[in-house]
């Protein structure tokens, strides 16, 4: 049964990757193909050259001249220096990584806690589990004993004529 499902999953990834190389280079092949059957045709018109008269891009200072001006908070940001933003990022990450230190710990004394718990639980039921076992011995033990006895006493009937059924 795991041979023949190999092969199906073997099948199934040949198939797969089939599918995939025909879908990345499938338009490319599309289009080669469809110059290649108008070849004829296609060379005797060329392209012209794009004639554009666009204005050159505008920057964002142009666009919107007195963005930020009026507020504060971002108007110091911008004046920071390079190595102040790095300081900056670096006690960010200093304080990030404190905080995911003490939830670490937080979540290790609990782990430690469910742990002890359950470990307590767990010598719970083997000292139940030894108290049962000793019992049945003891049941076991008085049960050997009585049959004993029983024996002996049936016997004792036999011996003196009595009928046992």
């Amino acid at each position: 049964m795991t041979r023949r499902s190999g092969s199906c999953f073997r099948c199934c990834l040949v198939i797969l990757a089939v599918i995939s190389a025909l879908c990345v280079s499938g338009p490319t092949l599309y289009w080669k193909l469809k110059r290649g059957f108008n070849l004829k045709h296609s060379s005797s018109i060329s392209c012209t050259p794009c004639i554009c008269d666009c204005p050159p891009p505008q920057s964002l200072l142009k666009l919107a001249p007195d963005c930020g001006k009026d507020d504060p908070d971002l108007k110091e940001e911008m004046e920071k220096q390079f190595v102040d933003l790095l300081s900056e990022e670096l006690k960010l990450q200093k304080t990030v990584g404190e905080a995911h230190i003490r939830h670490m710990n937080t979540t290790f004394g609990e782990a430690r806690r469910v742990a002890s718990q359950y470990q307590k639980e767990a010598e719970k039921c083997n000292t139940a589990t030894e108290t049962c076992e000793q019992a049945r011995e003891q049941a076991e033990a008085l049960t050997r004993q009585e049959k004993k006895l029983t024996s002996l006493w049936e016997q004792r009937a036999r011996e003196l004529g009595w009928v046992i059924k």
